[in-house]
């Protein structure tokens, strides 16, 4: 079994709300656990604050996200100009852990597995990550992950 979610949205903070609602909506309905929607959800909202906060000079983002085999893969990927690896990572050992803003790649990868960035100079940047899927007893999405025999 494949799901497949893409978002097109413009590079605005209300976006990042309303990605969240989908998947949460799309994540339920197949009947994912509510831990794991809640890990996915805020990983996701951290990856869109990033881009919508930090993509310059893009006017839209896209999200992906895919369900194979149990397992689900996010793309978040803005259009801007890229940026500067050795600046990303300095800022991401700067962020204190309690402070309120700078950690969101801390948390994304504290909640999930394979955290990638990737950059695309002129062409913008990917964060990619996965999170395992764990299925509610009899859920639409258990059911048919055993049916493609992948669950």
């Amino acid at each position: 079994m494949e799901f497949l979610l893409v978002l097109c949205l413009p590079r605005d903070a209300k976006t990042a709300h309303l990605t969240r609602e989908v998947l949460d909506a799309s994540l339920t309905t197949l009947g994912v656990d509510e831990q794991i929607c809640d890990d996915v959800n805020l990983a996701v909202g951290e990856a869109c604050a990033n881009v919508i906060q930090h993509a310059d000079p893009s006017d839209e983002y896209e999200v992906r996200v895919r369900t194979v085999e149990s397992r689900c893969r996010i793309e978040v990927i803005d259009t801007g100009r890229g940026f500067d690896a050795v600046q990303l990572e300095e800022a991401a050992a700067d962020a204190a852990v309690t402070a309120e803003h700078g950690r969101g790649l801390q948390i994304i990868d504290a909640l999930t597995e394979n955290l990638q960035i990737s950059n695309r100079r002129q062409h913008g940047a990917i964060i990619r990550f996965e999170i395992p899927l764990k299925w509610e007893p009899g859920s639409p999405g258990e059911m048919l992950a055993a049916m493609a025999g992948c669950g």
